[in-house]
């Protein structure tokens, strides 16, 4: 199976900047990114932002601060994180549904990323 990969994690300061990137490890048919979840080191795994039938949906916690974006022609979903708070240091992943395909046949699957580390300290 193919996962996804993420990348752009790193260490900011209070106030900072990042912009975590998504995208399949391999060739696939296609992708219908999911979203980004965290886990905080302790705390169970938590959304951040998804994409829904109704659009886009932020954790409150991250409103206003966070964007979710994705470049279909890329197959690449982004998270741009402003003005990052302590409290946002975590391991972050993305999910998606993705389909592979032969000339007989065609399957799609639930992946996830290895995470990528978001620390966020003065």
């Amino acid at each position: 199976q193919v996962r996804l990969v993420e990348s752009g994690g790193g260490s900011v300061q209070p106030g900072g900047s990042l912009r975590l990137s998504c995208a399949p490890s391999g060739s696939i048919f296609s992708i219908k990114f999911v979203g980004w979840y965290r886990q905080a080191p302790g705390k169970e795994r938590e959304l951040v932002a998804t994409y829904t039938i109704y659009g886009i949906n932020y954790a409150d916690s991250v409103k206003g601060r966070f964007i979710i974006s994705k470049d279909n022609a890329k197959n690449t979903m982004y998270l741009q994180m402003n003005s990052l708070k302590p409290e946002d240091t975590a391991v972050y992943y993305c999910n998606a549904d993705i389909t592979e395909a032969t000339t007989n046949e065609r399957w799609n699957y639930d992946s996830w990323g290895q995470g990528t580390q978001v620390t966020v300290s003065s």
